[in-house]
């Protein structure tokens, strides 16, 4: 036995000591609740294609309050509508649906785009400016009387106006805690990194790091997101490594575009990410994918989730009709998607004197696919009987953020208990009682929580008797002098 073990198993077993007999043991139900909390959930596409799809059809008022588990929108849209003129912005166009969602405390994230569904993505005076560029026909080609114009990804011109455009989205939104990512989705059709349904023309993994470059020149702390199709069109994993290396997250679109065995295809790229940072999918829009008899029940949906370790879910068609229609599997991913704690059991003294450390011990479970990337510390909160906080005793050595993950129901669990018995498996917590002055005598609720350092809730769990601030009630305890 390790100097180091030994020492640990006598510090519990004297803890343990110092408590009495009697331990109040909990063991919470999983409530089965969806979640909305930090780097992960449901989202839905308010601009997609044009400024017609999807959510410009809600009333202002509308948030689709009902839909379980949705943190936050999706706003798609060309650079032309930001900046019709060189120098001039319309961002009311994205901050007026963000605000409404913003108001309900839900994020949002951009994707601004360079080739869409218009006849100028990139603005016009983009092209009047000198840069280069083809028309064409989408998933045609380049051709003379194409209806389209597509820039020349490359084109100096070009990047230079895209470099101050993103200059000034940065100063908008980089460190905003309103947005949760933003997509570099300057280059390739509808921004996903490559041209197959425009002008079909091959770019190399260089072009698409420069647009990296050009992201992370003006986004120092927002988080930025990769297409898993920048290895497409024989690109190799030289620029999705390369996304990687900059710290950015992983998104795959159009989930379910086909069906089968071909639901998915870049699986493989997600062990390069999962581990660090969010991975996002997006399914194909829902009622294209049902029409031509992809969807099917939507499972593979699901699979694929398991597969990514995704944080993010993609609503991309009317969320009200995808929620009536997709009800079952929504719940079922809500039970997985991104990271879900579950505190399977907890105890404390329930009786403890002045002079005695606060032990406790608990068992906690990440049931979801992805780890809890935002990280935080289970808190023990003490209330009085007017519901006021009279203690407040955080574990920091136990970051919940590693937590491991696996197959439903099989994530190994992390306790604190009285003995070490594996890696897993650490001593009771124990924090001394601040003076009488401070906690008095009594009879106090104790309530768990998961946030900052100070104690502060950050993360919803699913559990019963919530106070509405994150604290979840387990039971009872006496302080005595």
């Amino acid at each position: 036995m390790s100097a180091k073990l030994a020492i640990a198993i006598l510090a519990s077993v004297a803890l343990f000591a110092q408590t009495p007999a009697e331990r109040v043991v909990v063991y919470p139900k999983d409530a089965g609740t969806a979640l909305v909390n930090p780097g992960m959930g449901w989202q839905f596409h308010h601009y997609d294609n044009n400024i017609r799809n999807y959510g410009v059809n809600l009333d202002p008022s509308d948030t689709v309050d009902e839909f379980p588990g949705l943190s936050s929108i999706y706003l798609r849209l060309a650079w032309s509508y930001i900046e019709p003129e060189e120098g001039k912005f319309n961002w009311s166009i994205v901050d007026t649906p963000a605000a409404r969602w913003i108001a309900k405390g839900k994020q949002v994230a951009f994707r601004f785009t360079c080739s869409e569904g218009t006849p100028y993505a990139t603005p016009e005076w983009v092209r009047k400016a000198g840069a280069k560029g083809n028309l064409i026909n989408p998933g045609r080609g380049v051709a003379p009387d194409g209806r389209m114009w597509e820039v020349d990804f490359d084109d100096p011109v070009f990047l230079d106006k895209l470099d101050h455009f993103l200059a000034a989205a940065a100063a908008r939104y980089d460190g905003n805690p309103e947005v949760a990512f933003i997509d570099v989705g300057s280059f390739g059709t509808w921004g996903e990194g490559h041209t197959y349904s425009a002008s079909l023309l091959p770019y190399s993994a260089a072009t698409i790091r420069r647009h990296i470059d050009l992201y992370k020149k003006n986004f120092k702390h927002t988080l930025l997101v990769a297409n898993d199709d920048f290895v497409s069109q024989g690109r190799g994993l030289e620029a999705i490594d390369y996304a990687r290396r900059m710290g950015l997250g992983l998104r795959d679109d159009s989930i379910l575009v086909q069906g089968g065995e071909r639901a998915y295809l870049h699986a493989l790229l997600a062990p390069l990410f999962w581990t660090t940072v969010p991975v996002i999918l997006e399914s194909e829009h829902y009622g294209s994918s049902k029409n031509k008899g992809a969807w099917g029940d939507g499972s593979l949906y699901l699979q694929a989730i398991e597969e990514y370790h995704a944080s993010y879910a993609t609503v991309h068609w009317y969320p009200r009709e995808f929620l009536a229609e997709c009800r079952p599997l929504i719940d079922k991913i809500n039970l997985r998607l991104g990271y879900r704690l579950q505190l399977l059991e907890a105890s404390w003294p329930a009786e403890i004197h002045r002079d005695q450390t606060l032990a406790a011990g608990y068992q906690w479970r990440n049931a979801g696919v992805a780890p809890c990337l935002p990280g935080g510390y289970p808190a023990i909160t003490l209330k009085d009987a007017k519901s006021g906080i009279a203690g407040v005793f955080v574990d920091e050595e136990l970051d919940v953020r590693n937590l491991p993950v696996g197959p439903p129901g099989k994530a190994a669990t992390v306790t604190r208990e009285a003995k070490t018995t594996s890696q897993e498996s650490r001593p009771f917590t124990a924090w001394s009682l601040p003076p009488a002055t401070i906690l008095k005598p009594g009879t106090y609720t104790v309530w768990i929580s998961v946030g900052s350092r100070m104690g502060t809730p950050k993360i919803a769990l699913p559990l019963d008797n919530e106070d509405g601030q994150r604290r979840y009630r387990l039971g009872e305890i006496r302080v005595v002098d």
